[in-house]
């Protein structure tokens, strides 16, 4: 049986990464935001969880959605308000209760990210090694503003808004590849999506999928390791798992 190590010989030349939900935890301020929000009795405490749970489910099904009917993309902010204002309006809120100030604020919770414990330390040993790269849904000023409050090191950001494609979309993995002059035999992509994943092994892209207790919740794992070339277990919050593992693998 190979080893982990053996899938990426001859070693890569770049690690493409998604980013929200892969590298940073979203979690990490979007809950504390809707903790802060006014207390409703329609949203008891114990029910944000799962409210911000919903939150992100929705932003995928929309994403998906409009990619599925080749609509134009739309920036994620105004993606994040019309499901937040979805999920409100189904609980009986409404703007009485939570005004435009307070929405307005819990969209911009999703601005500030904090990195997952594997990823800093990781990061920075495969930026010695590799080119790493982010390629992601969503908008440069996002990217620019998770990756300013995470601390990421990433050597170059591209969105969907600068690339002018959306994710899984073949084209836009071969567009970033061709602004890194490389091939796609020659990078590996990673993230913790198996639609992300799927879109970029389909353009000869080597692919990692990093298990995060956040994403993909109601994939099947063992459907994913059998489609996808590495799967790490990024779940347990450990820095020598998640990124940790795959930088051990690549010999970062």
């Amino acid at each position: 049986m190979s080893s982990p190590r053996s899938l990426f010989s001859p070693a890569p030349k770049a690690l493409v990464f998604d980013l929200m939900g892969t590298c940073t935890d979203w979690k990490s301020s979007v809950l504390p935001s809707l903790n802060s929000a006014p207390a409703l009795p329609a949203l008891p405490p114990e029910g944000l969880p799962q409210l911000a749970a919903n939150w992100r489910a929705g932003f995928f099904t929309e994403i998906h959605s409009r990619f599925q009917a080749k609509q134009a993309a739309e920036d994620i902010d105004v993606i994040h308000r019309r499901v937040l204002d979805q999920l409100l309006e189904d609980s009986g809120v409404g703007l009485q209760e939570w005004d435009e100030g307070v929405r307005t604020e819990l969209v911009g919770s999703w601005h500030t990210q904090t990195a997952w414990p594997d990823a800093l330390h990781a990061l920075a040993r495969l930026k010695e090694k590799f080119l790493v790269v982010v390629l992601a849904n969503g908008t440069t000023r996002l990217q620019l503003d998770v990756v300013k409050s995470s601390g990421l090191p990433f050597h170059a950001l591209f969105s969907s808004q600068l690339l002018g494609l959306t994710k899984p979309d073949p084209e836009i993995y071969l567009k970033a590849l061709d602004l890194l002059q490389l091939n796609p035999s020659e990078c590996v992509m990673v993230a913790a999506h198996a639609y992300d994943l799927a879109g970029a092994k389909s353009t000869g892209m080597k692919t990692v999928y990093v298990q995060r207790p956040t994403e993909d919740l109601d994939l099947d794992n063992k459907r994913v390791r059998g489609d996808v070339d590495l799967f790490i277990d990024g779940t347990d919050g450990k820095k020598d798992g998640g990124l940790g593992e795959l930088a051990e693998i690549l010999g970062a």
